[in-house]
């Protein structure tokens, strides 16, 4: 899935103020990821004198849950009226750990389905925040199909890894965040 939905192109662009939103929603439950500004011959085999510009890394692998997922997952269970039977998310890894994470901070149940090919770091970690997992198939469109079919059994909201807009949210870079809220990209 890539690309805008079709409620998302119907919905126009996201403005500031719901971006401040989100982001005064969100914060209390991220961290502050810092940046690392790296001379790009670092990561080139160039050499000094055809080093061109610094490149800017943010390091999100600190971030709760180990990605910048957690945004999205945080964002999607806080901006939703979210039903007893909780949430219910369709991961390869980071995703599922994400909603996971968010899921048991908020006290929310949460069904997290992955193919079997996803690595025992991203199990483990889903099934540390208690979770309930569900492995099967042999690719992510698999555990996609699953998830469906167990959301519309059980009532539960999916939370999508692509492509969705909750209300007051869009799919934004840490740096966009941080141009509206007036933070550095750091900050986000």
């Amino acid at each position: 899935m890539t690309g805008a939905t079709q409620a998302e192109r119907e919905a126009g662009p996201v403005s500031a103020g719901e971006i401040r939103r989100t982001y005064r929603q969100i914060r209390p439950y991220l961290r502050r990821t810092p940046t690392l500004t790296v001379p790009l011959a670092a990561l080139t085999a160039a050499g000094h004198g055809d080093a061109g510009p610094d490149v800017v890394l943010k390091l999100e692998q600190l971030q709760c849950a180990g990605s910048f997922k957690a945004r999205g997952a945080f964002a999607n269970l806080l901006l939703r009226e979210i039903p007893p039977a909780g949430v219910i998310a369709a991961s390869g890894g980071n995703h599922g750990v994400a909603v996971a994470y968010a899921a048991h901070r908020l006290g929310i149940p949460a069904a997290i389905f992955v193919p079997a090919i996803a690595g025992r770091a991203k199990i483990d970690a889903i099934c540390s925040l208690g979770a309930d997992l569900h492995v099967g198939g042999d690719r992510y469109a698999d555990a996609r199909a699953a998830a469906q079919t167990w959301a519309a059994e059980s009532g539960a909201v999916q939370v999508p890894a692509l492509s969705v807009r909750p209300p007051g949210w869009s799919r934004l870079s840490a740096h966009r965040i941080g141009r509206v809220t007036g933070s550095p990209p750091a900050s986000s």
